[in-house]
């Protein structure tokens, strides 16, 4: 599938599954939908989508987890958008959703996200038990304290602070990595619980690559782009003093560093036995989008 295919499926599934939590306050589900549904590139879900098919399932499969996925990233950027955090107006080219609505209404709708992306995978109706545990130690392992909220803490404490190459590798490979790995993990869980341990390396290779390759391509686009293309707001990381790739080792170590992973992520593909097209043209995508 193509990420437009993706992103169509996706809507409608949105729509689909944010009405299977009932929620019981009309605003709270609206700002919930409003965080959710304000556009995005969808890469975590199209990765769930996109492993399903190298391992031979069907897009049915992959529709719980993927919108699971993406709830738990857009709870993450709902709540980093706040004032406390990062302080954007600007979300994906409209105003943030404690704009739009207020902060208070904000920080619920995070949480809703957050703990309805759980309730969907309990429920999966197209997975066993057995893979519903799995796809929920998988997702929660990546949003939480071993991954991408302590990558977020992580990046609060070094604003304005000297880091090192290493350690900004760590940074994102838990804030930006961690739910990347996830998703391709929790791809091949809509398929198997019994992965081989070959393919599961391979899986986790690529997707380690290819979530380093975004944040090195994020920070990149944050010097070259616009606040227009953008969707938010241009420069924003060097008006917070954060550290970024560019700084550490310039646009074109930066640029040459974003190639040489996008090279792992096609070696890794290579130990895979199914259709992995979709997978390698994600990899490139990653390093050649404007936004």
């Amino acid at each position: 599938m193509k990420l437009d295919q993706i992103q169509g499926r996706l809507a409608t599934c949105f729509e689909q599954q944010l009405t299977t939590l009932n929620s019981s306050d009309p605003r709270l589900a609206d700002a919930m939908r409003y965080g959710v549904m304000n556009g995005g590139k969808r890469v975590r879900p199209f990765l769930v989508y996109a492993t399903v098919e190298a391992l031979g399932g069907s897009p049915e499969q992959a529709d719980v987890a993927a919108v699971a996925i993406e709830m738990i990233h857009s709870y993450s950027l709902v709540h980093d958008d706040l004032p406390a955090m990062d302080n954007d107006d600007l979300r994906r080219g409209k105003p943030t959703c404690h704009i739009a609505f207020d902060e208070a209404t904000a920080i619920l709708a995070g949480d809703a996200l957050l703990t309805g992306a759980f309730e969907l995978l309990a429920n999966a109706p197209l997975q066993s038990d057995t893979q519903r545990l799995q796809l929920i130690r998988i997702l929660s392992s990546a949003a939480g304290t071993a991954g991408m909220v302590a990558g977020q803490s992580i990046d609060l404490g070094h604003v304005g602070k000297d880091m090192t190459l290493a350690a900004l590798e760590r940074m994102h490979r838990h804030k930006t990595g961690a739910l990347i790995r996830a998703a391709v993990l929790m791809g091949a869980a809509c398929v198997s619980t019994n992965l081989p341990t070959e393919q599961r390396d391979a899986l986790i290779s690529y997707a380690e690559a290819i979530g380093l390759a975004f944040q090195v391509q994020d920070d990149i686009l944050d010097i070259e782009s616009d606040t227009a293309t953008l969707g938010k707001p241009q420069g924003a990381d060097i008006a917070l003093n954060k550290p970024t790739y560019p700084a550490l080792l310039g646009l074109e170590g930066a640029r040459a560093k974003a190639a040489e992973l996008v090279a792992e992520a096609h070696k890794a593909l290579t130990c895979l036995p199914g259709d992995t097209n979709t997978l390698a043209t994600l990899a490139n995508y990653i390093v050649e989008r404007k936004h």
